[in-house]
């Protein structure tokens, strides 16, 4: 029996066997269909024998009985033959997709195990494969379970005695039953094969169309995260998305212009559109151009004119400005990027900071800015492929990092193409400071001649050790010893051509960059028959540039300003720039009063809102309440949730409302998100330029008392902080800005930059107001040390009894500071301590001063004191509760803080 298996399986091997590669689909398809044929023969014939040889050799089934349980052991043999089908079918099923033999096979049918099926592993079947491995490696494992119960049920019945025979019965029929739940399983299982099989040449052909557009986008880079991804996205969505931003700054140089071309070709010929990001707000960031806007756009225009010169394919190719798309979509955009903010810490934005050629140490805050920025443009522009340098590989991986952050499922892959060497020895980049490191695109004939003629081409390593600067780290994944410039142009910019052949002197073409490499590294090239090929070869590239900037009357003019911008010294332009908001703030020229709001948590506490009550009392003129939201968001304060904040300042303004409403209506409230939108290019370009101006030591020292510098967020926040008192008192008006300890040296953040300006510097009031903790630091959680603005009566009177007061003890009595807190709102202004007659009856305090001095003096007991503190606190919340009682908004806001409040213990637990 085990030599006619062998011999059936190994004729179903030869047939698969016989499919060589290349061979269409429907002989593969004919292939899998003979050797599941040859499974349902095998299964039965298989099984029968292990089940009967087992049977026969117990002797006890066939001593005269063997009638009575024929007709049970004949329906075991068909249920088994279904099941043991289907475990045949499961490899069978590997086979196919993966194109690997299954263990079983090799054992029982002799074949060597390194032998494997020739039906092709394709990106289609993978896939299906993977979705369905874990349902077949259940089935499997349940089918030979069940082979193996039946097996064991025949042997049990034929060592029963002939008196049992009534319970072997019954084991034959428990076990058939077992069986039929796997049955249809096993039918459906077959009846997918043969949808498999009557499918196959469509999967194959389907591969067949987007391997070779898989094969082309990937040949782009010289890394690709990843490359499952890449092929899955070619594969799945035949218009993708490629992205690359560029800085107009001066000069294109030929790998900017003609590899960036075929680059963008190639995408575009696999059926990608190919977005331009024309960053021209970051050039600013980055001090290109001096600074100076208007000269950066122009030197974008200048770029797009050499592409359409170079041959690009723009049919399918969309160039987009920074600055205008993102002062559109605003909200959006910025939206984002403070959200990328809050997710990184600064160390992690830092090593990014390689993508404007810039060291850690002499960072600004503005170079913090950039890299958040260029992630965000990722999701901004839907990009699917990021097809950038290699220098800008780091940033790019923030944003797939930022994706896990985030907890977005599909990530942007990443393709990072080659950075071209430059002309001289050890320079890992070209650079457009060193003109002689570079060709750039508008250079002469004899230009090229030059430059190429002294170019560094070694024909055997050389130590580069000592030439190497810190700043060429990470601008090459790609080991290479030789580093020589002039064979990099060949591969890059000359083999990158579809169908080149490069000739040198005698007449000798190469069709493959490795060939010309070991000719000239072997000594049949010489230096001076290369860089003549090279030279000749890229003044044909150039050469349709040059004409186009001669005949073309605009491109003409483009030329000649960038020109004569190059012989000039660009020092780095500051300008006065600011979101103004003279049309919104109210009070005409009167004195501008500016009180920043607390920052939002997931608790509204009363304190606070005494506390800005307070300072817009003390404050004259046009008092503005200014809610710093999108600071808050960027953060991630209350958990950066957009509801949660919102609901903070809901809460607040209720409160302030609530406990006087008459100096409310003289108060104009101002949302830092609303106020930006209004002017949202004029405003980010505010903070951009302080940015430029500002280092992170400056940052640093501006944070409030306690905090270090962690996160990229608080830099970011720090320089739009100057640009909130830059749109609020960078007018003509007189303006005071009002702040507690927390705003204090933010505030003079912006009058540094104030003065740097030549502006009016405002004045900083700062006040400390009173702890109205009532615990001592340290003791008790947050939420019962302090009044909230939501809490109930009962609430109150709980934290109030609990309160730290000791006898006698003035210098440190919550109770007493709460007193002094409310004493503004209370009716009549009056304190009003109740007591029994006995006790020295009722009290009435107007200054805090005599209430100081009886607690002193023990004249007023905690027991009387906290009492009447607990009813004055709620007869001052009164309307409060029954402001957010009848409003539906307050109740929304309420019920958010209280989720992220319950999200925030789970955590802790």
């Amino acid at each position: 029996m085990r030599a006619t298996c062998r011999d059936l399986l190994r004729s179903g091997w030869q047939a698969v066997e016989s499919v060589a590669p290349g061979s269409d689909a429907a002989a593969c398809s004919r292939a899998v269909v003979l050797a599941l044929d040859l499974a349902v023969v095998i299964s039965p014939a298989l099984t029968a024998g292990r089940m009967m040889t087992t049977a026969a050799a117990s002797g006890a089934f066939w001593r005269g009985r063997g009638r009575r349980f024929g007709g049970v052991l004949a329906r075991l043999q068909y249920s088994v033959r279904e099941a043991y089908l289907v475990a045949i079918w499961v490899p069978l099923q590997w086979c196919e997709w993966s194109g690997t033999v299954p263990l079983q096979w090799c054992e029982w049918s002799g074949i060597p195990g390194e032998q494997t099926c020739l039906i092709p592993l394709t990106a289609v079947r993978a896939e299906r494969m993977r979705q369905s491995l874990t349902f077949y490696r259940l089935w499997l494992r349940a089918a030979w379970a069940v082979q193996q119960n039946l097996q064991d049920t025949v042997h049990g019945i034929a060592s029963e005695p002939f008196a049992k025979s009534g319970r072997a019965h019954a084991m034959c029929e428990q076990a058939k039953h077992r069986v039929y739940k796997a049955l249809a399983t096993g039918r459906a299982c077959r009846r997918l094969t043969a949808r498999r099989a009557a499918t196959s040449a469509e999967e194959t052909a389907d591969d067949a169309g987007s391997s070779w557009k898989y094969d082309l986008v990937r040949s782009v880079g010289e890394e690709c995260q990843t490359e499952p991804e890449l092929r899955k996205l070619v594969e799945k969505k035949p218009d993708f998305v490629c992205y690359d931003g560029f800085e107009p700054s001066g000069r294109m140089h030929i790998a900017q212009g003609v590899f960036k071309c075929v680059n963008v070709n190639k995408c575009t010929k696999a059926g990608g559109k190919f977005i331009f990001w024309v960053a021209d707000w970051f050039a600013l960031m980055n001090d290109k151009m001096g600074g100076d806007i208007d000269k950066i756009r122009t030197v974008g225009e200048y770029f797009v004119e050499v592409w359409k010169a170079t041959g690009m394919d723009m049919s399918r190719v969309e160039f987009l400005w920074s600055s205008e798309e993102i002062s559109k979509h605003a909200e959006q955009y910025w939206g984002q990027a403070l959200h990328i903010a809050s997710c990184f810490t600064l160390a992690r934005v830092k090593k990014c900071c390689q993508i404007m050629g810039r060291d850690e140490d002499s960072l600004t805050a503005a170079q913090i800015l950039y890299p958040l920025m260029q992630c965000a443009d990722i999701f901004f522009l839907k990009a699917d492929i990021c097809q950038l340098g290699v220098d800008q590989r780091k940033v790019n991986m923030l944003a797939r990092d930022y994706c896990d952050a985030a907890g977005r499922k599909l990530k942007p892959v990443i393709l990072s193409h080659h950075m071209l060497y430059g002309l001289k020895k050890g320079q890992a980049k070209m650079s457009k400071s060193d003109p002689d490191s570079a060709i750039f695109m508008e250079d002469a004939v004899e230009d090229v001649v030059r430059k190429i003629g002294g170019a560094y081409c070694p024909s055997a390593p050389e130590d580069m050790a000592t030439s190497q600067p810190k700043s060429s780290e990470g601008m090459s994944l790609v080991e290479d010893d030789l580093m020589n410039p002039c064979l990099d142009y060949i591969r890059y910019t000359l083999f990158s051509q579809e169908g080149y052949v490069f000739k040198v002197a005698g007449g000798k073409a190469y069709e493959t960059f490795e060939d010309v490499k070991q000719d000239f590294m072997g000594g049949h090239i010489s230096e001076s028959e290369l860089k003549e090929s090279l030279t000749k070869e890229v003044n044909a590239l150039l050469e349709p540039v040059r004409r186009h900037f001669t005949e073309d009357e605009h491109a003409k003019e483009l030329l000649a300003k960038v020109t004569s911008w190059r012989k000039e010294t660009l020092e780095k332009k500051s300008s006065l720039v600011r979101l103004s908001l003279d049309s919104l703030l109210e009070g005409g020229d009167a004195k501008l009063s500016v009180i920043f709001a607390p920052a939002p948590s997931e608790y509204v506490r009363l304190s606070d809102v005494l506390e800005v009550l307070e300072r817009l009392r003390s404050a004259s003129g046009q008092r503005v309440l200014w809610l710093q939201d999108w600071s808050a968001r960027c953060l991630g304060l209350a958990g950066g949730s957009v509801d949660c904040i919102n609901g903070f300042y809901e809460l607040l303004l209720h409160g302030l409302r609530s406990l006087d409403p008459q100096l409310m209506e003289e108060v104009q409230v101002l949302w830092q998100k609303q106020a930006i939108l209004t002017g949202p290019s004029d405003y980010w370009t505010s903070v951009i330029n302080t940015g430029r101006e500002c280092s992170l030591e400056a940052i640093r020292k501006a944070l409030p008392e306690g905090e270090t510098l962690d996160s990229a967020s608080q830099v970011v926040v720090a320089i739009m902080h100057v640009g909130d008192v830059l749109a609020l008192a960078g007018g003509k008006r007189e303006a005071v800005l009002c702040c507690g300890p927390h705003h204090r040296n933010l505030h003079h953040l912006a009058a540094e930059h104030f003065e740097q300006m030549g502006l009016q510097v405002p004045k900083i009031e700062c006040t400390d107001m009173p702890m109205l903790r009532l615990q001592s630091p340290g003791d008790g959680l947050e939420a019962d040390t302090q009044i909230l603005v939501t809490d109930k009566e009962m609430d109150v009177n709980r934290k109030v009894k609990k309160a730290f007061c000791e006898p006698g003890n003035v210098e440190f009595n919550p109770p007493v500071a709460w007193v002094e807190a409310l004493l503004p709102t209370l009716p009549e202004k009056q304190f009003v301590v109740k007591r029994k007659e006995a006790n020295g009856g009722d009290l009435a305090y107007e200054e805090i001063a005599v209430l100081t001095e009886d607690f002193a003096s023990e004249a007023l007991h905690p027991g009387d004191l906290k009492p009447s503190l607990g009813k004055a606190l709620n007869s001052a919340m009164a309307d409060i509760r029954a402001g957010i009682k009848a409003s539906g908004d307050l109740k929304k806001a309420e019920k958010k803080l209280a989720a992220y409040i319950k999200s925030l213990q789970k955590k802790k637990k």
